[in-house]
């Protein structure tokens, strides 16, 4: 279920989302009694479903990682990188997993849903959260993250959801490469993308940021990564920003769903 996307992809492509779901998620994934993660619509070559095996095993060594793609020829070319933990299946957004499989404790679909229409998103993330493992007394469930990146990683903008629905969204970034945090509006996800316009509160969160970045301009004598650090701590003043200092040293913000999410 879905359509073929054009399956560009690069190594190394995904690592600053990998990275976040290892230091965010990996907590829920240890918890798991399999944890399943899936890499939905790796593209033309396995290269991103390899790494988030290598990724995730690093904070929970029993992650099994099951990369889903529409085009049965892109499935046949990834079957020799299978191994122990990583395997290839032919589908789309109803996630086929083997039989008996439990739900996945991660989905993650990067670069997925550009192609798609704004009004087909909601029904896209329903299906997909619906598929994630269930909360319960002592866990959130497992987590969809989708987003959006430039061809070589260096901005990423993705929406983190759960069996509930949205949560959060993040903003990351190569500091070296960031003229001003508005860049990053560029790789806005489908959900937001056509929003970057006035009167919408993505747009306002980026004018924001904008600000607090020109404000934070003399932090720049001490890096990229002392400015971004001030301007994201100056940000926290009128906005629900959801992580601290050891994530923003990453080049990355969280912020809440509810503050950017889009007006009806």
């Amino acid at each position: 279920m879905g359509t073929v996307t054009r399956g560009t992809t690069n190594p190394n492509r995904l690592r600053r989302m990998d990275r976040w779901i290892a230091a965010t998620h990996g907590a829920e994934l240890r918890r798991a009694a399999d944890p399943v993660a899936v890499d939905l619509g790796y593209g033309a070559a396995p290269w991103t479903a390899v790494e988030l095996l290598h990724r995730l095993r690093t904070v929970a060594p029993h992650a099994r990682v099951v990369g889903v793609e529409i085009d049965p020829a892109r499935v046949a070319a990834a079957e020799p990188y299978a191994r122990p933990g990583l395997v290839f299946r032919h589908g789309g957004f109803e996630v086929p997993l083997s039989p008996g499989s439990r739900r996945p404790s991660l989905i993650r679909a990067a670069n997925v849903l550009r192609q798609y229409h704004e009004d087909e998103v909601a029904a896209v993330w329903r299906r997909l959260c619906a598929r994630l493992a269930p909360a319960s007394e002592h866990s959130g469930g497992g987590l969809l993250v989708e987003g959006t990146c430039d061809e070589i990683g260096r901005r990423h903008v993705w929406v983190a959801l759960g069996p509930e629905g949205p949560r959060t969204v993040t903003f990351a970034t190569r500091l070296g490469s960031l003229d001003r945090p508005s860049d990053l509006a560029e790789r806005l996800p489908k959900a937001l993308i056509h929003r970057n316009v006035p009167g919408e509160p993505v747009h306002a969160f980026l004018r924001d940021f904008d600000r607090a970045w020109a404000a934070a301009a003399p932090y720049a004598s001490y890096g990229a990564r002392q400015r971004w650090m001030r301007a994201v701590r100056d940000l926290t003043a009128d906005w629900p920003v959801t992580d601290g200092p050891v994530r923003w040293r990453q080049g990355e913000v969280t912020v809440r769903w509810e503050a950017l999410a889009p007006r009806t």
